[in-house]
């Protein structure tokens, strides 16, 4: 199934809000400022406005794996990408250092890209973009130890009514990702090599990467033929995962032990 790009994104600036500024945020946020600059070339009347949204500040261990410095230990995450982006860009991103709630503007940006690290956060952020909200897409990415998966969804809110061709979203499909009866993954490392231990140092970069192109291909052809993938470290590979009918038919049903569809909750920051 082809879905194409609604055309309100094509004619102002699109708010985007980016929640979570740990392994898989930080390298969207770094990346998002090239995908801006290439909306503006093709002619679009605005790029991104985008709002980094993170309560966390940075340890000693996210220097190992997350691109920030020993001098910026204990700044926030949020407020030091914004910074380090405006500066090198000449934007006027914004940043919020607080965890993701209500009345920081999610209910009404037009993209919202997750990148959280706990069921609870993930649940804020699915009850934030649905209901009376106004967000066109919610992109989530979650990782385990070698690889993870990202998803395009259109949330069922007053702008995507119910239909049969809306992009469900990582939580309708996934309803293990949001759901706070179940346990978080992992604690927090307490170790640069605890964090090195338990997961490969370049996944994050993977499957940001691949999100980010996702993203770029539906703003410069205006339609995508899949709504996410699965990416694996280990074997480089990406599998895509089809937006279509009898994809999310299928997900209904019990899932056998191993399946390949099978999401993941990524680690903490």
């Amino acid at each position: 199934m082809t879905h194409n790009i609604p055309a309100h994104l094509l004619r102002c600036p699109i708010r985007s809000a980016v929640i979570g500024c740990g392994g898989n945020g930080s390298v969207i946020a770094m990346g998002l400022p090239y995908l801006h600059q290439a909306l503006l070339a093709a002619g679009h009347p605005g790029g991104l406005a985008v709002t980094l949204i993170d309560g966390d500040t940075v340890s000693s261990t996210n220097c190992v794996r997350q691109p920030f410095s020993r001098n910026e230990v204990g700044l926030h995450k949020s407020i030091v990408l914004a910074s380090r982006i405006n500066l090198f860009w000449g934007l006027r991103w914004k940043a919020i250092p607080h965890h993701v709630a209500p009345g920081q503007g999610v209910e009404s940006a037009d993209i919202v890209i997750g990148c959280v690290d706990t069921r609870a956060a993930r649940a804020t952020i699915q009850e934030l973009v649905t209901g009376n909200a106004t967000v066109t897409y919610y992109l989530d990415l979650g990782n385990g130890a070698t690889g993870g998966q990202f998803i395009l969804g259109q949330p069922l809110n007053r702008r995507n009514p119910r239909r049969a061709t809306r992009l469900r979203t990582a939580p309708e499909l996934f309803p293990e990702l949001a759901d706070t009866t179940l346990p978080d993954d992992d604690q927090p490392s307490c170790s640069a090599q605890a964090a090195l231990d338990r997961q490969e140092p370049m996944v994050n970069q993977l499957l940001a990467t691949h999100a980010l192109a996702l993203l770029a291909r539906l703003f410069r052809h205006g339609a995508i033929e899949h709504q996410g993938a699965f990416v694996d470290s280990v074997t480089n590979r990406a599998q895509p995962f089809l937006g279509d009918t009898s994809t999310w038919r299928r997900l209904r049903r019990p899932h056998r032990p191993g399946h390949h569809m099978s999401p993941t909750v990524p680690h903490s920051n």
